[in-house]
């Protein structure tokens, strides 16, 4: 297999790649540059930007607002936004309930929901995980009683991203509960303002609130938000699920954040020298880049193949993916520790009796809430310990 790029995809790599330059605001890219989250406004200001080009949702089907790229343009796509430093659209939209919607719902809820995702007039929240129900999903117990036109939901949902923000919420509910656990399972959207919703935050070990959890009690919620068949849930889910772990081996990311290391680690002074001179510190680098670039060329047999693929069915080599970018973004972010040293003790001014200037360097500020952040991503999408279940079942045959 010839991963090399073609003359016409290198030639699109710099389209891309000038657009991003000319396009994303500077305010926005510094502040990511910075190792800045990106705010509510900085995700809606640039999908909007890039739904005005026709590049909000590339991967989507050309009749729902996507682009036709081949596979290896939307990865040149994804990379290069992660590089530029740039947000990505609303995932929870553009990349989970939008593919499942055009894949699976009604042709009502496409026309209803699926412009509305590209250009992010409704924020998304993704209802998956429960106290108890986490890696092992189909455990999840919120129930979803069919009662006429409507379903009636009551439980609870943990660990939802940005739930504070959002329009819509996606859920797994049980409407079976005679069924196996997995058969009896059914996917839902609803309307965050339905009365019996209330969101509450978790403040997590970075100091952020990001997560939260959400209370359902008596949310009636209309039988035309089912999308697909009652208790063909799981399937779904699965499908969802996949796509995310293609995702969240952004490496784009780490790629970034290793141009971030050599750029501080040329600033920072160890014994005397530049820290990128240390040769323990060189050796480390230098493994970690390369087996990134062992997770970039595995991306891109997974890429190449898609197109074989049968329409619905994720491809079980997303979960290889899954694992080794997960590490790599925790290794690249213990990387940054080691450049940073001290400065990762944080320096509260409000803190009784303290009366000293703070050591944290501005552009130290940001490294180690993210170190403590992404020890989640090891966790999300699928245990890397479930990964390792579905590797073992699917590619290996055990």
């Amino acid at each position: 297999m010839d991963l090399r790029l073609t003359d016409e995809e290198l030639a699109f790599r710099d389209e891309v790649r000038a657009f991003f330059r000319q396009a994303l605001p500077a305010g926005i890219r510094g502040r990511l540059e910075a190792g800045h989250h990106p705010t509510r406004d900085d995700i809606v200001t640039w999908q909007r930007i890039l739904n005005a080009e026709g590049w909000a949702v590339p991967h989507w089907p050309v009749e729902w607002g996507g682009t036709g790229w081949s596979p290896v343009k939307q990865y040149i796509f994804m990379e290069e936004m992660q590089m530029a430093p740039a947000p990505q659209p609303l995932q929870f939209g553009v990349s989970m309930v939008g593919p499942v919607i055009y894949t699976f719902g009604s042709e009502a809820q496409k026309r209803r929901f699926l412009p509305r995702i590209a250009n992010i007039d409704d924020w998304w929240c993704q209802g998956f995980s429960e106290p108890g129900a986490g890696s092992d999903l189909a455990s999840l117990k919120t129930r979803a009683e069919r009662q006429g036109d409507v379903y009636v939901v009551n439980g609870q949902k943990t660990w939802t991203t940005l739930a504070q923000h959002a329009d819509w919420i996606f859920c797994l509910v049980r409407t079976d509960p005679a069924a196996k656990k997995q058969m009896g399972i059914s996917f839902l959207l609803i309307d965050m303002k339905t009365p019996g919703i209330t969101v509450r935050p978790i403040q997590t070990i970075d100091g952020g609130c990001e997560v939260n959890e959400v209370f359902f009690d008596d949310v009636r919620v209309p039988a035309e938000n089912l999308v697909g068949e009652e208790n063909k849930g799981w399937d779904y889910a699965k499908f969802l699920l996949g796509n995310e772990r293609v995702g969240i081996a952004r490496v784009g990311v780490s790629k970034e954040r290793i141009r971030r290391i050599k750029q501080l680690a040329a600033i920072e002074q160890a014994g005397g020298r530049p820290l990128i001179e240390d040769r323990r510190f060189r050796e480390k680098l230098a493994a970690v880049e390369i087996e990134l670039k062992a997770l970039e060329i595995t991306q891109m047999r997974v890429v190449a193949a898609e197109g074989k693929r049968a329409p619905g069915k994720p491809d079980p080599a997303s979960s290889v993916l899954k694992i080794k970018g997960s590490e790599l973004q925790q290794a690249t972010t213990e990387l940054l520790m080691d450049v940073i040293g001290p400065y990762a003790l944080p320096y509260d001014p409000h803190e009784e009796g303290a009366n000293e200037e703070p050591i944290l360097e501005d552009w130290a500020a940001t490294i180690a809430p993210s170190y403590f952040n992404n020890r989640k991503v090891s966790i999300y999408g699928g245990s890397n310990e479930i990964q390792k279940n579905i590797i073992a079942k699917a590619v290996l045959g055990l």
